[in-house]
Protein backbone atom coordinates (compact mmCIF):
# COMPACT_ATOMS: atom_id res chain seq x y z
CA UNK A 1 0.00 0.00 0.00
CA UNK A 2 1.22 3.44 -0.81
CA UNK A 3 0.12 6.46 1.22
CA UNK A 4 0.70 10.08 0.27
CA UNK A 5 1.09 12.84 2.84
CA UNK A 6 0.73 16.47 1.88
CA UNK A 7 3.04 18.82 3.78
CA UNK A 8 3.82 22.46 3.18
CA UNK A 9 7.18 22.76 1.37
CA UNK A 10 8.70 24.76 4.22
CA UNK A 11 7.85 22.07 6.78
CA UNK A 12 8.91 19.22 4.47
CA UNK A 13 12.26 20.89 3.77
CA UNK A 14 12.85 21.59 7.47
CA UNK A 15 12.04 18.01 8.47
CA UNK A 16 14.11 16.55 5.62
CA UNK A 17 17.07 18.66 6.71
CA UNK A 18 16.82 17.23 10.22
CA UNK A 19 15.66 13.66 9.51
CA UNK A 20 16.93 12.90 6.02
CA UNK A 21 14.52 10.73 4.05
CA UNK A 22 10.98 11.59 5.11
CA UNK A 23 9.70 8.30 3.64
CA UNK A 24 12.04 6.31 5.88
CA UNK A 25 11.35 8.42 8.95
CA UNK A 26 7.55 8.20 8.59
CA UNK A 27 7.81 4.44 8.11
CA UNK A 28 9.95 4.18 11.27
CA UNK A 29 7.44 6.26 13.23
CA UNK A 30 4.51 4.09 12.16
CA UNK A 31 6.38 0.84 12.86
CA UNK A 32 7.50 2.12 16.29
CA UNK A 33 3.94 3.05 17.22
CA UNK A 34 2.65 -0.33 16.03
CA UNK A 35 5.27 -2.01 18.25
CA UNK A 36 4.38 0.19 21.24
CA UNK A 37 0.72 -0.74 20.87
CA UNK A 38 1.58 -4.43 20.67
CA UNK A 39 0.32 -4.72 17.10
CA UNK A 40 3.60 -6.14 15.82
CA UNK A 41 6.46 -8.09 17.36
CA UNK A 42 10.08 -7.00 17.48
CA UNK A 43 10.72 -9.59 14.76
CA UNK A 44 8.18 -7.93 12.50
CA UNK A 45 9.65 -4.50 13.35
CA UNK A 46 13.07 -5.85 12.34
CA UNK A 47 11.68 -7.19 9.07
CA UNK A 48 9.76 -4.00 8.18
CA UNK A 49 12.77 -1.78 8.84
CA UNK A 50 15.22 -4.06 7.02
CA UNK A 51 17.36 -4.90 10.03
CA UNK A 52 19.48 -8.04 9.90
CA UNK A 53 19.57 -9.06 13.56
CA UNK A 54 17.48 -8.93 16.71
CA UNK A 55 20.33 -7.05 18.41
CA UNK A 56 20.12 -4.35 15.75
CA UNK A 57 16.37 -4.03 16.37
CA UNK A 58 16.90 -3.94 20.15
CA UNK A 59 19.52 -1.20 19.78
CA UNK A 60 17.19 0.78 17.51
CA UNK A 61 14.34 0.55 20.01
CA UNK A 62 16.67 1.58 22.83
CA UNK A 63 17.84 4.58 20.79
CA UNK A 64 14.19 5.59 20.48
CA UNK A 65 13.69 5.35 24.25
CA UNK A 66 11.48 2.28 23.98
CA UNK A 67 11.69 -0.47 26.57
CA UNK A 68 11.80 -3.96 25.17
CA UNK A 69 8.73 -6.09 25.70
CA UNK A 70 10.04 -8.72 28.12
CA UNK A 71 7.72 -10.38 30.60
CA UNK A 72 7.80 -13.21 33.13
CA UNK A 73 7.08 -15.79 30.41
CA UNK A 74 10.14 -14.59 28.47
CA UNK A 75 12.23 -14.80 31.64
CA UNK A 76 11.04 -18.34 32.31
CA UNK A 77 11.83 -19.40 28.74
CA UNK A 78 15.31 -17.88 28.99
CA UNK A 79 15.86 -19.64 32.31
CA UNK A 80 14.80 -23.00 30.85
CA UNK A 81 17.08 -22.48 27.85
CA UNK A 82 19.96 -21.64 30.18
CA UNK A 83 19.29 -24.75 32.26
CA UNK A 84 19.21 -26.96 29.16
CA UNK A 85 22.48 -25.47 27.92
CA UNK A 86 24.10 -26.03 31.31
CA UNK A 87 23.00 -29.67 31.33
CA UNK A 88 24.34 -30.22 27.82
CA UNK A 89 27.69 -28.70 28.85
CA UNK A 90 27.40 -25.86 26.36
CA UNK A 91 27.51 -23.15 29.06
Amino acid sequence: MQISIVLPDELANSLAAKWGSLDSRVTEMIVIEAYRQGLISVGKLRELLGMKTRLEADAFLKSQGIDLAYDERDLEQDYQTHQALQQSGTV
